[in-house]
């Protein structure tokens, strides 16, 4: 007696990401800013002496914004809802 197996199929499933429901593609554009920001933040800051005004005035203030505003604006940032748009194309 000759049993007949049964092979699985090799069905390939697509997995997405699990960040494309939350994030779009400005949030990703955020985040490389900040981080382009911190590089130009530190790189600012050792440049010269320890007292000069890039490494003391300068580059604080870039670092601080990319910290403080750049990447949670990455993060927080969210996509319009499609209840949002239709209202936003009714209006005009």
């Amino acid at each position: 007696m000759t049993q007949k197996i049964k092979k699985k199929s090799a069905t390939k499933t697509a997995y997405s990401s699990p960040f494309s429901i939350y994030w779009e593609k400005k949030n990703y554009l955020f985040l490389i800013l900040g981080f382009a920001l911190l590089i130009i933040g530190y790189y600012i800051m050792s440049l010269g002496p320890w007292d000069s005004a890039e490494s003391l005035i300068i580059s604080p203030i870039i670092l601080v914004l990319a910290y403080l505003f750049i990447f949670p604006l990455s993060i927080f940032a969210k996509k319009k809802a499609a209840s949002e748009n239709e209202q936003i194309k009714e209006k005009i």
